[in-house]
């Protein structure tokens, strides 16, 4: 993107920001929150969102409500979140890989194959483990609200069909903006290249990259199935996406206020899980029909490949929540 182009963004967002006023401490005037994210409406992730809305405004009688703005309208999501930082914007919905940047904890996620199953995430997720780690950005002046389910992410390919570490050498693999997917994608046996999201459709078409990786969801509505006819189901990585709120904005609210958002966004991590699951299975069964072929990995040849990420681990934070994490695996 040109410096041209990022001005213009920037300037968009300034003048859409503009005409939203958060006001919660105007009496009885309803508070309105803006969330922005980078997910198309169709997204679980979105409607997830506008479900957290309507419970908002029920939650609180009609004095709390979010103005949702989805599709990257304002920006990537580091950029959503150097907003928010900056208290231009109250509220953003982002993958925990984004908040590497400003909340080194978060890499933890970025481990490979930390996780037994889907249970052992969600008992991670709500368990004290998850509430440190949701408040551990209040320092870089972000606080996590909760998480939703972004499920397990596997990669794809273009045109070459991937079932050992072996077959990614030579394939230029695309990954988010952060260093711990770089370090797994590189040790797995792929080129790690980083590409913004809205740029990747293109990028897999013309072979700037051969591959991505992310969760079926994400696969099926970005309509990357489109050219990529392979999906190995190795499921390396279970990110969580994390709701954020800015804390000027968090701490400006009543605590009335404050137990309202609260609930909200727990009705709606209950029914973003029910919906995502929903998803997930309708997305693998409707690339399947578009001809993509969908492989189940064998998780040991891939697990035996990354121990060296465990091994050069040299931050005593992050040894000591894989310990915690593999205990409660063991329970």
């Amino acid at each position: 993107m040109s410096h041209f182009s990022k001005f213009i963004l920037a300037l968009s967002a300034l003048i859409i920001i503009a005409q939203f006023s958060f006001d919660s401490d105007l009496g009885n005037e309803a508070v309105s929150i803006r969330i922005a994210h980078g997910l198309d409406v169709q997204h679980p992730v979105h409607k997830s969102l506008e479900f957290m809305d309507e419970r908002l405004k029920t939650i609180s009688d009609g004095k709390m409500s979010l103005t949702i703005f989805p599709s990257g309208q304002l920006g990537s999501e580091r950029e959503i979140i150097e907003l928010i930082q900056i208290g231009t914007l109250g509220m953003t919905k982002v993958s925990a890989s984004s908040l590497e940047a400003f909340v080194p904890e978060m890499k933890i996620f970025s481990l490979p194959y930390l996780f037994n199953d889907h249970q052992h995430y969600w008992d991670v997720l709500t368990s004290p483990i998850g509430q440190s780690l949701l408040d551990s950005g209040v320092e870089y002046r972000v606080k996590g609200l909760g998480y939703f389910d972004a499920g397990s992410r596997s990669f794809y390919t273009t045109h070459k069909k991937v079932e050992a570490p072996s077959d990614l050498n030579g394939l230029k693999i695309r990954v988010m903006n952060s260093q711990s997917a770089v370090d797994m994608v590189n040790t797995i046996g792929g080129a790690a290249t980083p590409v913004s999201w809205g740029e990747l459709y293109t990028a897999l078409q013309q072979g700037i990259v051969q591959g991505a990786e992310n969760n079926p969801p994400s696969f099926y509505y970005s309509k990357h199935y489109e050219v990529s006819k392979y999906y190995l189901l190795d499921e390396h990585t279970s990110i969580p996406d994390v709701i954020v709120v800015g804390t000027h904005l968090w701490d400006s609210l009543s605590a009335q206020e404050q137990v309202w958002l609260k609930q909200a966004m727990d009705e709606a991590t209950d029914y973003q899980r029910k919906v995502w699951m929903e998803s997930t299975e309708m997305s693998l069964a409707k690339v399947k029909e578009a001809g993509v072929t969908v492989m189940k990995a064998d998780k040991a040849i891939f697990q035996d490949s990354v121990t060296s990420l465990y091994d050069s681990i040299t931050s005593e934070s992050i040894k000591r929540l894989v310990a915690d994490i593999k205990q409660m695996g063991e329970r």
